[in-house]
């Protein structure tokens, strides 16, 4: 199996027979129907994946790889807010009627600030100090800013990445640290997984190092219940090896990316689930 299958079903494991219900409390999101939409929940879980030895893309089910790629280009490389720009139609719920989720995500990404002098956004901050300054502990985006919230449609989830450089065997390694205040375990954990590896991936490459450790920490990890039982159907599933993914190696600009340089191999998976309802 992948080592993506064997953390995934330990963990949906881990919040079925010792999580907390949420069921009674006053919650926020609901169901399409207006139910109140109750979960099982763990505080504090945390995840590390090694890229240099395998990609971590769960088999269980079908993840879109390539229209993962897209959502993290469409953050941090057209640094959008406008579903217009997006392939998929993830955050359509959220839109208004011109496409736009307001002041949040590629918004406050592409947002400038002064840095000593230069007006810069997060993510060519991120690329400049990796270039210029690779080993400071002060390199790293965050989406989660108190003064879009209130103008954007919806608070980030995914909200910080955290970049680290360590020195290995003379090769510059670029470890990353992905912050999630809250997950949908079934719609959205092997999706952010992917995501947030390939753009370690990407700004590894365009920095000329290697990506290495990727560390996944989810606050609040979560399992709708109505999303119970497909959860249960998925951990009875046959698990396969991991795919191969890389990058084409001719890409030198982050910005120069597109989902044409995802290279997928030997990618097989289980059945998709479809129709998961999203509570909003």
């Amino acid at each position: 199996m992948s080592y993506a299958d064997k953390l995934f079903k330990e963990m949906c494991r881990d919040i079925l027979e010792n999580g907390t219900d949420t069921k009674g409390e006053k919650v926020r999101p609901k169901w399409e129907d207006g139910t109140p939409a109750y979960t099982i929940k763990k505080f504090g879980v945390v995840h590390e994946y090694d890229l240099r030895k395998e990609f971590p893309a769960i088999t269980l089910r079908r993840i879109g790889i390539k229209s993962a790629m897209d959502e993290i280009l469409w953050i941090y490389s057209k640094k959008s807010n406008n579903v217009h720009d997006l392939s998929s139609h993830i955050w359509d719920a959220w839109a208004d009627k011109d496409g736009s989720i307001g002041t949040a995500y590629g918004y406050v990404i592409g947002e400038k600030f002064n840095f000593k002098g230069e007006m810069i956004d997060q993510m060519d901050y991120v690329l400049k100090q990796l270039k210029e300054t690779p080993f400071s502990r002060r390199i790293m985006t965050n989406m989660y800013q108190y003064h879009d919230l209130a103008t954007g449609h919806l608070d980030p989830c995914a909200y910080s990445m955290t970049y680290n450089v360590t020195e290995e065997n003379g090769q510059l390694v670029l470890n990353g640290i992905l912050n999630q205040r809250s997950q949908d375990i079934l719609a959205a954990n092997g999706w952010n997984t992917v995501q947030y590896a390939l753009l370690l991936m990407m700004v590894a490459q365009v920095s000329g190092m290697v990506a290495g450790k990727f560390i996944h920490v989810i606050a609040d990890a979560h399992i709708y219940d109505r999303h119970v039982p497909m959860i249960e159907e998925l951990l009875e599933r046959e698990e396969y090896p991991a795919p191969k993914v890389r990058l084409n190696p001719e890409v030198k600009n982050f910005y120069d990316f597109t989902t044409d340089d995802l290279i997928i191999e030997d990618y097989q998976y289980g059945e998709q689930i479809k129709n998961i309802p999203v509570a909003v």
